[in-house]
């Protein structure tokens, strides 16, 4: 694989439509891992489906996905649990279509927002993505711990059956967060914000700290805030890593 100013210019298993800013594109469009559920419906079909979709986020977000049966899903969304089910076999695969549709318009809002700042710092430009990926693992809660690497054939909201799950690092959402934090990096190094570094070794290291089960034990375990959490992240990996000058700079 070659680099584009620290960039991967190719991503396997992921589809990655470029977008030209400055002398390097930056990756774009969605990882085949979140476009493989698209369907084509009709109006009214996807309207019932949006329905379904919100009475479970707030169900899910209230009671946690565990407490939340199928049934209370139909009741709640007025419907038939016939109905709910010849959509959605099981809650696991509800749950996985709600992770769909949000992973989706993240990488969506990161890319319009990469593109709207692109003569930014670097670094303060990473330090947004960051903040966006903290707003998310917090946001999906419970519901966010197999999205890393799941093989979607048949998926649960658990972690009970590890042979469901792909490994995170191999996953297309990985490698395009990888691709996203190794170019910014690279793009700081060029621009004096950062001494030179190992810029795949370091993106896979905030990705690792990033990990949905890291979050989750840091959250549930350590009883870290996640303003706690996003403080470190920017200690170790913005303003850890900056040259003395981009330090006094951007003081």
């Amino acid at each position: 694989m070659r680099y584009c100013s620290g960039q991967l210019s190719t991503c396997q298993g992921v589809r990655v439509v470029r977008e030209e800013s400055g002398d390097c594109p930056w990756p774009s469009g969605i990882p085949e891992l979140f476009r493989s559920h698209i369907r084509h419906e009709r109006r009214d079909a996807a309207e019932h489906r949006q329905r379904i979709l919100e009475v479970a986020q707030r169900l899910f977000a209230e009671h946690g996905v565990d407490a939340v049966s199928m049934h209370q899903i139909a009741r709640a969304a007025g419907i038939g649990q016939g109905t709910l089910y010849r959509r959605y076999a099981h809650k696991g695969e509800l749950c996985m279509d709600l992770l769909h549709e949000r992973y989706e318009r993240f990488v969506e809002e990161t890319v319009t927002q990469l593109a709207a700042t692109a003569t930014s710092p670097a670094l303060e430009r990473l330090d947004s993505v960051l903040t966006k990926i903290v707003a998310l693992l917090e946001e999906q809660g419970a519901m966010v711990g197999p999205v890393g690497g799941t093989d979607m054939r048949d998926v649960q909201c658990n972690e009970s059956d590890i042979s469901r799950h792909i490994p995170y690092q191999r996953s297309p959402w990985y490698l395009w967060l990888h691709e996203l934090f190794a170019g910014l990096l690279a793009e700081a190094v060029r621009r004096g914000e950062l001494a030179p570094l190992d810029v795949p070794y370091t993106a896979d290291a905030i990705l690792a700290a990033l990990h949905p089960m890291v979050y989750r034990f840091q959250r549930q375990e350590r009883g870290f805030s996640s303003e706690r959490i996003l403080q470190g992240l920017h200690h170790i990996y913005i303003d850890g890593l900056k040259t003395p000058s981009a330090a006094m700079e951007m003081a």
